[in-house]
């Protein structure tokens, strides 16, 4: 097999490692209702832990034996991986729209990264490093702040996604920076760095954990899977000396790549809030009522069971499995 092909390959592993990864977080958001950010006693989370890591070691490995105008537009078929694996291993169906939008987002920002040359790249002084985690720290916490501050838990789901997106760009910016400024005379010369895009990695896998809770799979992944690459790709034409290919002309189709893109994150996002309330509580394998139910009892509201007559000294209460209407 050529470099080139075996390049080729362990981009597309490296999608799919990543696809499956968000499938697990979000059946882990969907079942636990344990701590949002990091369900540490969950295996499964780990799992996920585990299958993301992979991924970004196929993903290294890719771009080893191949070009990275090549390697990161493939990375964007995570999203198009990530909707027929959910309904062949889940059960979890995406609609038309969905599709559309998870499609128009795959194709804009492979368009995107496609555009995007390397060849003038410079490496950032350590002034540049500081400002640029400031600047990246500063904007995810407006952007966690924001989320907190959104009702509806679709669009909560998004701007946590996004806030994810953000940190792992920036992981990704400053392992490309520590990396070419890395001499195996000194390996602890740039244990800062490490330290830095150790912390930009973490938060981005917690906050996109969050992402799941109530939104479903393909709007969040979706937005990370964009905001990531777009994020590194905004810092490397600014801060690295990077530039769009053929010109003006690869510069305004650039901006038409990522309002294709962005269109189809809307498209992704549009599709989730249509989705009836029942559909977005904590497990959505619960039974839905149907009309002609009575009323269900809400989280945290009283049941009269009625009084219990005589003395009983060792009372026992069955308690029968009934679906409970919960807040999002």
């Amino acid at each position: 097999m050529s470099p080139l092909m075996l390049s080729v390959a362990l981009a597309l592993a490296s999608a799919v490692a990543y696809a499956a990864a968000a499938i697990v977080q979000e059946r882990v958001a969907a079942s636990a209702a344990g701590p949002r950010y990091a369900p540490l006693r969950s295996p499964a989370w780990w799992v996920s832990v585990l299958l993301n890591g992979v991924g970004a070691t196929l993903h290294v490995a890719a771009l080893a034996y191949g070009p990275l105008s090549l390697v990161q537009p493939l990375g964007a078929l995570t999203i198009v991986f990530a909707l027929p694996m959910a309904a062949l291993f889940v059960g979890r169906r995406a609609g038309r729209r969905a599709w559309r939008g998870a499609l128009m987002a795959t194709v804009g920002l492979a368009g995107l990264l496609s555009l995007t040359s390397g060849a003038e790249a410079r490496s950032l002084s350590d002034g540049d490093r500081w400002l640029l985690a400031g600047a990246t720290f500063g904007a995810v916490a407006v952007l966690f702040t924001a989320a907190r501050l959104v009702g509806r838990s679709v669009l909560r789901s998004v701007v946590l996604a996004a806030a994810a997106g953000v940190s792992f760009g920036m992981a990704s910016v400053l392992t490309k920076s520590v990396a070419e400024e890395w001499t195996p005379s000194a390996p602890l010369a740039e244990w800062t760095g490490l330290l830095v895009l150790s912390a930009f990695a973490v938060t981005g896998l917690l906050l996109s954990q969050a992402s799941y809770r109530g939104a479903g799979l393909a709007a969040p992944l979706a937005t990370v899977t964009v905001v990531n690459p777009v994020v590194a790709a905004a810092v490397g034409v600014t801060l690295f000396g990077e530039s769009f290919r053929y010109g003006a002309a690869g510069t305004v189709a650039a901006l038409i790549c990522g309002a294709v893109a962005a269109g189809g994150l809307v498209q992704l996002t549009l599709d989730r809030m249509a989705v009836p309330p029942e559909s977005l509580s904590v497990s959505s394998d619960r039974p839905v009522a149907s009309e002609g139910d009575s009323p269900r009892p809400e989280v945290g509201q009283g049941v009269d069971v009625g009084a219990v007559p005589g003395t009983r000294p060792n009372l026992e209460v069955e308690v029968r499995s009934r679906a409970v209407a919960g807040r999002s």
